[in-house]
């Protein structure tokens, strides 16, 4: 029995190797291409991702921003510090990209403390 497998598997395979070898190419009818205008969005990225905005390499000085432009909803005091700035959970020397009009300003959170937080 097992030898009568063995020989009828050996046939298949032999069978499908020689029509393989007496297919016919395949030819393309049309090649498909992929274009991109500037302005259109990746269609590569996940649904609802948005990049980046692009941040200001000049020192802007003594620029300062109203303290306003910040919301901080909670802070979290222990071994990790924790405070929720405009929606965002951030820690202690955490970056984060504020913008403001078409200007984009990359703060640092220095510290949190009990009732205060403070960035540069």
């Amino acid at each position: 029995m097992k030898i009568s497998n063995a020989i009828f598997f050996a046939t298949m395979a032999v069978l499908s190797y020689v029509r393989a070898e007496n297919a016919p190419a395949i030819e393309l009818k049309t090649k498909s291409s992929f274009s991109m205008e500037a302005n259109d969005r990746n269609p590569f990225w996940p649904i609802g991702f948005k990049p980046l905005t692009k941040v200001s390499k000049t020192d802007q000085g003594g620029s300062d921003i109203q303290s306003a432009a910040f919301l901080v909803s909670s802070i979290t005091l222990g071994q990790a510090r924790f405070a929720i700035i405009n929606g965002k959970t951030m820690q202690e020397g955490q970056q984060f990209g504020l913008q403001l009009g078409t200007q984009t300003y990359q703060i640092t959170v220095k510290a949190i403390e009990d009732g205060r937080v403070a960035l540069d």
